[in-house]
């Protein structure tokens, strides 16, 4: 999915140190999408507060809507791509070939390196559109590598009495995505029964995040309890080596964390880079449509590419990260 803002901000996106385990909230903010239907989404990631979860750089919540997220080609460079929908089938196609049909509970993800274009198409007419869109950034040694896609329709699961965790991307305890990595990560979508009480592990040094999608949850560990209602981001950061999930009437999360990514990068539209000349090349390369980088995707004419934004009247760069 692209980011479709028609003036997306500069992300001040700068490494971090550990912050140890905090209890903080990042309320989701509503971003219009426009085109005909006037699409909303709420973004959860970046904030500027927050840039990161680990590599997780990028987390937009879309629907339930009763119309399909339509976007048409666009570019992505030094990311990773993961669409992970609730409800509605969507087509995918990019520039290495993929022509593939994304349905929900089932893992896409796509690897931008130095370049890719894809596009997201509804397949079926008033289906109700729901699901997540997240990136991951590349680290540097990772970030110009070949382009590709992949599609994971049978993914592993966590269980625990009460408790049941899709693991779509990195591990959780002994359970691995088979999914391509390139930093130690993980995302598992998370099902807590009615009643219910389970204890997860989590990995100490890495920090972490919890959104609840439905229902009602209540996190502890040794030393606080917080009840966590459906929509803001829940920062846990790092030093945690467990989390207890609650629910009384049943919920529906979904966990993100990894190791802290420790590189400074800016991310404009649909580029992660570490440099304004990074974020420039790219977006000059896509408007003169350099086939090279960016190949058409087969089944979209010319005229259907999304064209890229203005850059600011400033210069791109990370800036600090405010202090706690």
């Amino acid at each position: 999915m692209s980011d479709l803002e028609a003036n997306p901000a500069e992300q001040d996106c700068p490494a971090k140190d550990d912050p140890g385990p905090v209890v903080e909230f990042h309320e989701a903010r509503d971003v219009p999408l426009g085109g005909v239907r006037g699409v909303h989404v709420m973004r959860a990631l970046p904030q500027r507060v927050l840039p990161t979860v680990g590599a997780w750089c990028f987390l937009d919540h879309f629907g339930p809507q009763a119309s399909a997220m339509n976007v048409n080609p666009h570019p992505h460079i030094g990311l990773q791509t993961v669409t992970w929908p609730f409800q509605g089938d969507v087509r995918h196609r990019d520039s290495v070939g993929s022509d593939v049909v994304v349905r929900p509970r089932q893992l896409n993800i796509m690897t931008a390196g130095r370049g890719i274009a894809h596009s997201e198409i509804g397949i079926e007419a008033g289906q109700v559109g729901h699901g997540l869109q997240l990136w991951t950034a590349l680290p540097r040694e990772h970030r110009d590598t070949a382009p590709h896609f992949e599609q994971h329709r049978d993914l592993p699961v966590y269980e625990l009495p009460g408790l049941r965790a899709l693991v779509f991307l990195g591990t959780l305890d002994d359970v691995t995505s088979p999914a391509t990595t390139y930093s130690p990560i993980v995302g598992a979508d998370i099902t807590v029964n009615p009643g219910a009480s389970a204890t997860i592990p989590l990995t100490h040094y890495h920090e972490h995040a919890v959104m609840v999608i439905d229902g009602d949850l209540t996190v502890a560990d040794s030393d606080t309890e917080t009840d966590v209602p459906p929509g803001p981001l829940l920062y846990l950061g790092t030093g945690r080596s467990e989390l207890t999930l609650t629910s009384r009437a049943g919920a529906h999360l979904i966990l993100l964390g990894g190791e802290p990514f420790r590189e400074d990068i800016v991310m404009w539209w649909n580029f992660v880079g570490r440099t304004h000349e990074d974020i420039e090349e790219a977006r000059n390369d896509w408007e003169k449509r350099n086939l090279e980088r960016f190949p058409d995707i087969a089944g979209h004419a010319v005229e259907e590419r999304i064209p890229a934004p203005p850059l600011p009247g400033i210069r791109l760069k990370p800036r600090s990260r405010p202090s706690r």
